[in-house]
């Protein structure tokens, strides 16, 4: 999810972790394990957008990574505030993560060369943290400081690090929690990338407790804890919401008399009332929007979206092309462009107008060319830029049922 969700979440779990032995800095650490994995978005620094794409969500956002991960940072931070072999234990979680990123990202679908700078990139950017921390502790002169045992910040880095994943995994962009062993995206498609519902309510009560301090412990780790308990309430109901949506657009697609092969649901962005639902046909996917709000429980019409996959070039296909393909989970369209040039869409996000209807209104657009080598290289492209004012209007009154 998006990044306030995720600091927010890792600063409740090391307040509930370590909040009573460290104070604040509990909610410190933890909002910046809760940070860590999303710091693979620097590899758009390293390599090529279409490496970077295969490359955010991977090794950092892991089982292996959260395993492995907290025992590198937890020792660093033990070592850093007890201000023993701190410059050492720095060295070694340089290296250690630099293993780890570049170790787990082999397999990965990036230019061999670009591998090691992909992971000294990321690396450079979690060490960040711990390097600011210590240069701030050196220059105000702070004495050693021992609250908390080595294993307890470790435990406090494995809960920020491996809820992260866990949490991402609930959205459609798909989550690689088995890297470097397999490179399955696990996406339940039941939140969206940003729903205030659920991230509001759970930063209220988490600076709350940050306010009251250590001086009201109880008060504290009550607000703390209500705001854990709200949001995970909250999570459940979206997977509710998505039982209840499913049955709905299975219910529509058959009384459509509509063949498919398969079909996924997913919420549109900010809010879990209004859903879009997309049905794999043989030559067609078939596109459709329903709100629980809406005064009937089915989806009102489906849009037609040709799949044109035939304008692909034959195989062996492109590297660029096969890492989209398995993006997409296959769930893609090809629309002819000029100049020869193709343009790839990418389904599971949608449209920027409630209904794919042109090349202009998918969210998420590559568009394909041969290089001089006759392969086919890939770019973003952005769709058709809508007035936010009248996009947001048009996404409420949806959500409304209108």
């Amino acid at each position: 999810m998006d990044s306030l969700t995720q600091l927010t979440l890792g600063a409740a779990v090391g307040e509930a972790v370590l909040g009573k032995k460290v104070g604040n800095r509990a909610m410190l650490w933890g909002a910046i394990g809760g940070t860590v994995p999303d710091l693979d978005v620097f590899s758009n620094m390293a390599t090529d957008e279409i490496s970077a794409l295969a490359f955010h969500r991977a090794i950092t956002h892991s089982f292996v990574f959260a395993g492995i991960a907290p025992l590198i940072l937890g020792a660093v931070v033990y070592r850093l505030y007890k201000r023993e072999d701190t410059a050492k234990a720095m060295g070694l979680t340089v290296l250690g993560l630099f293993a780890l990123v570049g170790l787990g990202s082999l397999n990965m679908p990036i230019p061999p060369g670009e591998v090691a700078k992909t992971a000294g990139t990321v690396t450079l950017a979690i060490v960040f943290f711990p390097l600011l921390v210590w240069g701030i502790r050196a220059l105000r002169g702070r004495p050693a400081y021992e609250a908390a045992s080595q294993r307890e910040w470790v435990k406090l880095f494995f809960w920020a690090i491996f809820t992260h994943p866990l949490l991402d995994a609930c959205t459609t962009y798909g989550t690689q929690l088995f890297q470097p062993f397999w490179d399955y995206r696990a996406a339940f498609n039941n939140i969206s990338v940003v729903d205030p519902l659920y991230t509001l309510p759970f930063l209220l009560l988490v600076l709350a407790a940050l306010i009251v301090g250590r001086n009201r412990q109880r008060l504290r780790t009550g607000l703390n804890i209500a705001g854990l308990v709200v949001s995970s309430l909250y999570l459940l109901f979206t997977f509710y919401n998505k039982y209840h949506v499913n049955q709905v657009f299975r219910s529509s697609l058959e009384r459509e008399k509509i063949v498919y092969h398969r079909f996924m649901t997913t919420p549109t962005i900010l809010n879990n009332l209004l859903w879009q639902g997309l049905a794999e046909g043989d030559s067609a996917y078939y596109h459709g929007m329903y709100s629980i709000l809406d005064s009937e429980p089915k989806v009102k019409s489906f849009t037609v979206i040709p799949k044109n996959h035939d304008l692909l070039p034959a195989p062996p296909h492109s590297r660029d092309l096969e890492v989209l393909k398995w993006f997409s989970d296959g769930y893609f369209s090809i629309i002819p462009r000029d100049s020869g040039r193709l343009q790839y869409n990418d389904l599971r996000f949608g449209s920027l107008n409630q209904s794919p209807k042109d090349s202009a209104d998918f969210v998420f657009q590559y568009l394909l060319e041969e290089d001089e080598t006759g392969k086919l290289r890939a770019r973003q492209s952005r769709g058709n830029a809508r007035d936010p004012g009248d996009a947001l209007g048009d996404l409420w009154d949806r959500m409304m049922g209108k």
